[in-house]
């Protein structure tokens, strides 16, 4: 299998696709000016205890309180509320943790006003993003995560990931990990730390624990809330847990972007760093990659995926729920059984795809074609977990019931990406009444016109539809061309795919669009 990233950077968003196969299987959006990302670690200031919930509401700057609960405080809490007290009234150096002497683990059955007040300040990293209604969750057992491995300060403890199956490797890792680790610092090995080298591994260790450490080095005379630890860029995160020998190309369109991944993959991988490209050219680079028309057709309410069979997704607060149709397929003269065997099956592999694609977390309902045999029902269960096991996020798969409805269990830390696939009619302009299409090639003159003549241009390029394109651009001379002469001024024609049947857009020649 090999894996492409496809970065489109805009001023407003930088938008990551992740194809497998050509197939796009996670799309990204990360805005320009986003402010809360999982994994960043707030000075955040108690606000409300309740002790109903036995949780409380933490400021991080958000427009809504973060929730934090007991269980997610972690059993070293106090551990850690005295050395960011140490931090924040000390002046200078403070004690390294090696040589912190931890307080007693808090009780896991105990309450939320035992170990905090109101008004109190704390240490907190974000785990699931604001979604909906709902403001940040929150858990203050920190870590720090780098490409092998994650740094958990405040424990001893060192964990191999269960995806390294050999036991040797496990046992090597856990050994070397436990001769480099200071004192006071937890570990948890990644898995693509297999068969790395114990100077990989100790360097990166020393970087984690010096980022860990310099934090606390700058909190005096800091007032909450305030971001102590950001985590990487979305793009950044997603090259940390996933570049691997599979990667094929990295593409990206900006070129200050492009150096810092360069820079970013010359640090964790340098074998890797000549699959970084940089796109250039005046087709977008989604476009060229062919992922604005699989957005177009997998973001919508119904997705066609094989012979006609197709998912209807909907949405809900509560769930999502996703219909299995055979569509056509019903006619073909297999008996009823087998077929909806065979588009079940292929059901489970898109469904798997558009859980990754939209980020869908929470509770999901599949309601598959009714099956009559438990064989076929267990085929279907297993091609769902084969599937699924390429989703990095934590999900649990139920067989299917009686009333053949698979229950899915998603982990959901931001919210899920909606990308609005229909459109406006741009003839009428949602109004249902529409100006005759002779006049089209006129209006288009008319823009031309104006903009040679009052601004003076001398060239003009007008991105387009295909169809209209090949209307502009046939015979000879074309329109286009006795545009061009009578005007004085040359005019471009460019073809664009993902553009509404009627729209169109005017740019100077240096490429900025003209408003």
């Amino acid at each position: 299998m090999s894996n492409e990233l496809v970065i489109d950077v805009t001023a407003s968003e930088i938008v990551i696709a992740l194809l497998e196969n050509k197939q796009l299987v996670e799309l990204n959006k990360e805005k320009s000016n986003l402010q809360f990302s999982v994994g960043d670690i707030y000075l955040g200031k108690v606000k409300k205890i309740m002790p109903g919930l036995n949780a409380a509401f933490v400021d991080v700057g958000y427009e809504k309180d973060a929730f934090l609960h007991y269980l997610d405080l972690g059993p070293q809490f106090q551990s850690l509320n005295k050395y960011l007290k140490t931090a924040l009234n000390k002046k200078g150096k403070i004690i390294p943790l090696s040589k912190f002497k931890n307080e007693p683990d808090i009780d896991k059955n105990g309450k939320i006003s035992d170990v905090l007040t109101s008004g109190q300040v704390v240490m907190v990293q974000i785990a699931k993003e604001p979604i909906s209604t709902k403001g940040p969750r929150l858990g203050s057992e920190i870590s720090i995560a780098g490409r092998h491995l994650v740094l958990i300060p405040f424990s001893d403890k060192v964990s191999v990931s269960q995806k390294i199956v050999s036991q040797e490797e496990r046992s090597r890792l856990k050994k070397l990990i436990q001769s480099i680790k200071p004192k006071n610092y937890g570990v948890i090995v990644r898995t693509v730390a297999e068969g790395k080298k114990v100077a990989v591994l100790d360097e990166e260790l020393s970087s984690l624990v010096k980022k860990w450490e310099t934090a606390f080095e700058s909190l005096k005379g800091i007032n909450p809330p305030k971001l102590i630890i950001g985590e990487l860029s979305r793009t950044s995160a997603i090259l940390r847990d996933m570049l691997n020998g599979t990667f094929s190309s990295v593409t990206v369109n900006d070129e200050n972007i492009c150096n810092e991944i360069k820079d970013y993959v010359g640090t964790i991988a340098p074998e890797k760093e000549k699959i970084v490209k940089l796109h250039t050219g005046s087709v977008s680079i989604f476009e060229k990659f062919g992922i604005d028309k699989q957005i177009k057709t997998l973001f919508g309410k119904t997705v066609s995926f094989k012979n006609g069979a197709y998912l209807i997704i909907e949405h809900t607060e509560a769930l999502h729920v996703i219909d299995v149709n055979s569509g056509n397929r019903s006619k073909t003269g297999a008996d009823q059984e087998t077929n909806a065997v065979e588009v079940n099956v292929s059901a489970a592999s898109e469904i798997a795809r558009q859980l990754r694609l939209r980020d869908m977390g929470g509770i999901i309902v599949v309601d598959f074609i009714d099956l009559h045999e438990q064989e076929h029902k267990q085929l279907v269960f297993e091609k769902m977990k084969e599937v699924m096991a390429l989703d990095r996020a934590k999900h649990n798969i139920l067989p299917l019931s009686k009333f053949g409805l698979m229950q899915i269990t998603r982990q959901r830390v931001r919210p899920e990406l909606s990308v609005e696939t229909l459109e406006r009619c741009p003839t009428c302009r949602g109004t249902g009444e529409i100006s005759p299409n002779i006049v089209f090639e006129e209006e288009i003159f008319n823009n031309i016109s104006y903009l040679a003549t009052n601004q003076t241009l001398r060239s003009i390029t007008i991105k387009v539809h295909p169809y209209v394109a090949s209307y502009l651009l046939r015979g000879f001379p074309s329109k286009r061309l006795q545009w061009s002469l009578k005007l004085k001024c040359w005019v471009r024609i460019i073809a664009v795919p993902s553009y509404t049947y009627l729209e169109r857009h005017f740019f100077y020649k240096d490429g900025e669009e003209i408003l």
